[in-house]
């Protein structure tokens, strides 16, 4: 049998189309794709990264809440979570107490991160286990005095603490965060949404899609890359009616499905 004869121009001319068309939607395609700011565009330019005091890249925004401090300290306490303690001597032996001993402290303090040039304005926390050493836990930054629909919108970054472990950077004892930071977002929210205190939920873009992140302690993450919002009832109002659900525009609906597929490829999602 008679093999064809090697072109060398045309493969060139493949590998040239190739990778011209990789930079078209790597670099120009691709970043577009994942931008959505359909709602509270006011956030698009304050980035979607934490920095731990060291400067180091920190935990993701995920969640973002529409309402005044009152409504959200009221939604996070009947939905469970309670504000974390300030970090003092007393505080940080107390939780060392906790861990040590396998005792609960509910509103254990969390290390400060920064966003937007300031450390959070508000965290909580909710128990998972018999002491601090798992948590789920949350940082809300107040990013907007006024978003779209005139009330305050604040941003977090809630993440699960599954341990307790030596910080990959710095060398520090620390959390250790599990991965799938999606999860914990996607719970939050659903807290909120059993407490009956959200009238509307949605979401817009956040850090992107991230499949090998790591944190400030240099754990690894994966994420969608969106930050869900739940729009709280007014004066903590409970709201018997399930919450309206805005769904995200076709295309984003279309670029999650790709996510979600690169990602249960890579066996992070079941």
């Amino acid at each position: 049998m008679r093999l064809p004869k090697f072109d060398r121009r045309r493969a060139l001319a493949v590998v040239a189309t190739i990778a011209a068309a990789y930079l078209l939607v790597a670099y120009l395609v691709a970043p577009g794709a994942w931008r959505h700011y359909e709602r509270q565009r006011g956030i698009a330019d304050l980035g979607a990264r934490t920095v731990t005091a060291q400067g180091i890249l920190g935990d993701v925004i995920n969640v973002g809440v529409e309402g005044s401090q009152d409504d959200l300290m009221c939604a996070m306490a009947v939905a469970g979570w309670s504000p974390s303690d300030p970090v003092t001597l007393m505080s940080s032996l107390k939780i060392a107490g906790s861990v040590v001993f396998h005792r609960p402290y509910r509103r254990a303090p969390v290390s400060p991160l920064f966003f937007d040039g300031r450390r959070q304005d508000l965290a909580f926390e909710k128990p998972s286990g018999l002491s601090a050493g798992t948590r789920h836990h949350v940082r809300f930054w107040k990013a907007l005095d006024a978003g779209d629909d005139g009330r305050p919108v604040w941003l977090g970054a809630a993440v699960f603490d599954d341990g307790v472990g030596i910080s990959h950077y710095t060398g520090q004892i620390t959390h250790r965060t599990a991965p799938g930071i999606d999860a914990e977002r996607d719970f939050l929210i659903q807290d909120l949404i059993d407490a009956k205190r959200v009238a509307k939920t949605y979401s817009v873009s956040g850090v992107g899609p991230t499949l090998f992140g790591r944190n400030g302690g240099g754990d690894p993450f994966y994420t969608d890359g969106e930050i869900a919002f739940a729009d709280l009832a007014p004066r903590c109002a409970t709201r018997e009616a399930p919450p309206e659900v805005r769904a995200p525009a076709p295309r984003i609906a279309v670029t999650n499905v790709v996510y979600g597929w690169l990602a249960a490829v890579r066996g992070l999602l079941p």
